[in-house]
């Protein structure tokens, strides 16, 4: 059995084309999906609560992202969360969750271009 102890499984669609960035021989793809559900509030009336995830999928899988992904398709990714902070130029502190992607199926029909 794989590893359990950090592992997600998503599905959601694209908010945007994956950006591909290459460092010497590796390659990195990123994106966010959101993920939606809905639910009634105790008055009865339906909500529908949207998160959006970054993304990140380095390697070969990173190319077939670039080729076959695009902003609006569904996907299901499976990797694990990684928690990393970075300073900005102005000295501030920020942290960012990803999800390290180590597969992932495309859902729905042929992407469109």
């Amino acid at each position: 059995m794989k590893s359990l102890r950090n592992s997600v499984q998503l599905i959601g669609n694209l908010g945007k084309d994956p950006e591909v960035k290459e460092f010497g021989a590796k390659k990195k793809a990123s994106f966010s999906i959101a993920t939606k559900e809905s639910y009634k509030n105790a008055k009865g009336e339906k909500v529908e609560d949207t998160q959006w995830h970054n993304v990140v999928i380095w390697g070969k899988l990173a190319d077939v992202a670039a080729q076959y992904l695009r902003k609006g398709s569904e996907v299901c990714v499976e990797g694990k969360l990684v928690h990393r902070n970075y300073e900005t130029d102005k000295g501030d502190k920020r942290y960012i969750t990803e999800i390290n992607v180590n597969d992932f199926v495309m859902l729905g029909g042929k992407p469109q271009r």
